[in-house]
């Protein structure tokens, strides 16, 4: 039988700090090529002005990668002091974060009302990444004396709400791929953020011969809540509820 000491999950291996860096830089990757192309085309065409709503939320949402960067670079440099007092403005960001996340999906919903662009049953998926980066952020912040569960479940925090960025320019070629349907829908709006969750666990598996405990519930919370997510938007009955919800 192992001893206690060998069973323990080791806090950290000479890898961590490039891996960590570079599930940042495939973050920005996947945020950056899902969201700039699509805005500069709608600067190009001449289209309305964004809501201010959706400034609001792409200033809170880059300034969470922002210091999400940040941070990892600090602890890169062992600046643990620095880290430790720039964590209050991540849990700022995030308050912020979890306001107006629904409050732009609401917004965006009643603003496209009526148009091709007009899905009420996708407020399922909007409000859905929002309590799993909240789950998935608060429990890093509660564990954040536990270094290794704290880092683990603040990337999976993060990748949980990059999906917007990833779907838009690998929703349609993995649709193309695999068709209609629940799975096939799962993965056109979750496989990338997917399969980098599932690339921490199998780092931990060839670093530590084991997964950690956080991030093993943190793999289940995003999986059952992205099954819930595609059931309720494919769901008959939860459209009308939707509507109501967006006031229609």
């Amino acid at each position: 039988m192992a001893s206690g000491a060998a069973a323990r999950f080791a806090p950290y291996h000479k890898w961590d700090r490039n891996f960590f860096l570079t599930y940042v830089v495939l973050i920005w990757f996947g945020i950056l090529n899902g969201f700039v192309p699509e805005i500069l085309e709608h600067v190009a065409k001449n289209k309305p002005p964004y809501p201010f709503i959706i400034h609001v939320h792409a200033v809170a949402f880059v300034g969470w990668l922002v210091v999400l960067t940040v941070q990892t670079l600090l602890i890169r440099r062992s600046r643990h002091e620095l880290h430790r007092k720039l964590g209050v403005v991540a849990v700022a960001l995030a308050a912020i974060m979890i306001v107006v996340g629904p409050a732009t999906a609401f917004y965006m919903q009643r603003y496209h009302w009526g148009t091709p662009e007009s899905d009420p049953a996708f407020i399922a998926i909007q409000l859905g990444d929002i309590i799993g980066f909240t789950g998935l952020a608060g429990a890093a912040f509660a564990l954040r004396g536990n270094s290794p569960a704290h880092k683990r479940l603040i990337l999976m925090a993060t990748l949980y709400i990059t999906d917007a960025g990833f779907a838009r320019f690998l929703g349609g070629p993995v649709h193309g791929l695999v068709g209609d349907g629940f799975f096939p829908y799962m993965a056109q709006m979750f496989l990338a953020n997917d399969l980098l969750i599932l690339g921490i666990g199998a780092y931990d598996l060839v670093t530590r011969k084991r997964l950690h405990p956080a991030y093993a519930a943190g793999v289940i919370w995003c999986f059952a809540l992205q099954a819930t997510e595609t059931f309720l938007d494919h769901a008959p009955f939860f459209l009308p509820f939707a509507k109501h919800l967006i006031g229609h």
